[in-house]
């Protein structure tokens, strides 16, 4: 494996339940989030530093390329496959594990992995939070991360088009 090679950071959702409760074992807390993330930007990254800094590991769901289609996000998306998308999430320092899922929500996902912390972002409140009923009832929290204004992937998408000769 090359040395930079962060691949190894993409988990089946059995290794990642593994290595999660062998974190939580030895005292460490286990942050959990997820998203598409399709075209990663700079509003993505402090958001997962951000959720990173209140763990000691942060695991990130991936939506899979047919759930993003059914989350209905718009026309062509996702952009960016999910194969590419996790491996640009698991290339982030911040970014512990990466775990896709196929399902509309990640409820079977956060069910199986049991984190300390659940973590979306402001422009959720904490009565849409899926899972949250879940982890508070093993002990866990959940904690929404404000969103960095004017960062947003469909600002994005839509500056390209606004920009890109027909």
């Amino acid at each position: 494996m090359p040395e930079f090679d962060t691949r190894y950071k993409i988990m089946t959702w059995e290794s990642a339940r593994q290595r999660l409760q062998t974190a939580q074992q030895h005292g460490q807390r286990v942050v959990f989030t997820n998203g598409c993330f399709d075209l990663l930007h700079a509003g993505h990254v402090r958001y997962l530093e951000a959720a990173r800094s209140l763990g000691d590991l942060l695991v990130v769901g991936l939506n899979t390329d047919s759930s993003v289609r059914r989350l209905a996000k718009g026309p062509g998306r996702p952009l960016t496959s999910e194969a590419d998308r996790a491996e640009i999430l698991a290339a982030l320092a911040c970014v512990d594990g990466v775990v896709l899922f196929n399902q509309d929500t990640p409820l079977a996902l956060i069910n199986t992995l049991k984190p300390d912390l659940l973590v979306k972002g402001g422009d959720y409140n904490l009565e849409q939070i899926v899972g949250r009923p879940e982890v508070e009832s093993w002990g866990g929290q959940v904690r929404i991360i404000p969103l960095i204004p004017g960062r947003s992937t469909t600002q994005l998408i839509a500056r390209i088009q606004r920009t890109t000769p027909p």
